[in-house]
């Protein structure tokens, strides 16, 4: 985007293209490789290997490196996972919820590390992913507890509700389970992480063009918006743990729903 300021000069806002990047390999195909692509890729792979060394060089007295990823851990399993579900049940969904969290959490990070700059759920595919994951598992609960048709009966129609009530009710109980759930944490998670490189990419631009090519008269705006950069990459941050922790919470909820006897 910069580079094109610089060739055609003038403001260049940004614009939904920028998640559609140019390929890298196999363009055209099916197998299309792009740069979204190799973000996910690099931080999957930072990921792996922060986890991999933590486990190799694990002691009884944590250094820092280990007691953040304790912390990390930690805070999955006792603040969201066993919160939700207590800790009974929480101890065969705690793996599931701490890998999604700290991939959604990797992934979102990408949108404010340098010569990466872009988020790698800000493109749908990780999170209909990983809500397909929470789809499956929460279904598989409720199967396992409820059997088949005492799971649908449980969530289409719940006691307490006048018979009549259930003509409305029980289409919209089975649209919630089937599409509702995973599609709001597609939706959230994609729609904020999109939301907030624009914003970001829009500040440094505006700077970019105020410092660079605006009137002498306007370049001490330039301040002003470098400012309010460093202020929304800050709240990108923010965000980034913000929306792994709603996504990670959610998906505890949803898999608890599906084991209660009412909902």
């Amino acid at each position: 985007m910069l580079a094109a300021s610089d060739e055609d000069g003038g403001f260049h806002a940004p614009s939904i293209a920028e998640f559609f990047p140019e390929a890298i390999l196999f363009a055209g195909t099916p197998f299309e490789f792009n740069r979204i692509h190799l973000i996910r890729i690099i931080a999957a792979v930072v990921l792996l290997t922060i986890f991999v060394l933590a486990a190799r060089r694990a002691k009884l007295v944590p250094g820092r490196f280990q007691n953040v990823i304790e912390m990390i851990l930690d805070f999955v399993r006792k603040n969201i996972v066993e919160d939700i579900m207590g800790s009974e049940r929480a101890r065969r969904y705690v793996p599931m919820i701490t890998t999604i969290f700290v991939t959604i959490l990797a992934f979102n990070l990408t949108g404010v590390i340098p010569f990466l700059n872009l988020a790698g759920t800000s493109v749908a595919g990780v999170a209909i992913l990983l809500a397909l994951w929470v789809f499956v598992a929460y279904w598989a609960a409720g199967i396992r507890q409820h059997g088949f048709f005492g799971y649908l009966r449980a969530n289409m129609f719940p006691p307490g509700v006048p018979a009549p009530i259930y003509v409305i009710l029980a289409p919209i109980e089975l649209l919630q389970i089937l599409i509702i759930r995973p599609a709001s944490l597609v939706l959230r998670l994609t729609a904020n992480m999109v939301a907030g490189h624009i914003i970001l990419v829009l500040c440094f631009a505006a700077t970019h063009y105020l410092l660079l090519e605006a009137t002498p008269a306007l370049k001490p705006i330039a301040a002003l918006t470098f400012v309010g950069a460093i202020a929304v990459t800050l709240f990108e941050v923010f965000v980034a743990l913000l929306q792994a922790y709603i996504f990670a919470l959610l998906a505890s909820v949803y898999i608890n729903m599906s084991l209660e006897e009412e909902h």
